[in-house]
């Protein structure tokens, strides 16, 4: 975990452009996620950081990275998780749940298969169900 990233700060820098793209790492994705889930409504923070995303992707030239799941996904785990109890900050939140740091997190929910297609880059597929 960075403890000592300034998520509030790179936020900030993520929504004008102003980082270095190759240095964002999947616990700054969980960050920033929190961080505009803080300062706006879910669909408002959903919009805005998708956007943010597949323009980072294309700023990268991996356009075809961008996953449209993976992402209101992975929001709507952060966001179920603010709402389920108070944190003071990030640092309070990702401590209580470390599991968000896990890239495959969203197996528990989705085949790999299902993650990697275009549909899944496209638009927003349902969750089947918890693997066997």
């Amino acid at each position: 975990m960075s403890a000592l990233k300034n998520y509030v700060v790179l936020t900030e820098d993520f929504l004008t452009e102003d980082f270095r793209p190759d240095a964002f790492t999947h616990e700054d994705h969980v960050g920033v996620a929190y961080e505009l889930l803080t300062a706006m409504p879910f669909l408002d923070a959903a919009m805005l950081y998708a956007k943010s995303i597949r323009a980072l992707a294309a700023r990268l030239g991996a356009e075809d990275k961008f996953n449209v799941t993976i992402t209101l996904a992975f929001m709507s785990i952060i966001a179920e998780r603010m709402q389920s109890r108070s944190y003071d900050s990030y640092d309070t939140f990702i401590t209580q749940n470390p599991d968000l740091l896990e890239k495959n997190l969203l197996d528990e929910w989705y085949p790999p298969e299902t993650l990697a297609s275009e549909n899944a880059r496209n638009i927003f597929l349902m969750p089947t169900g918890t693997r066997s």
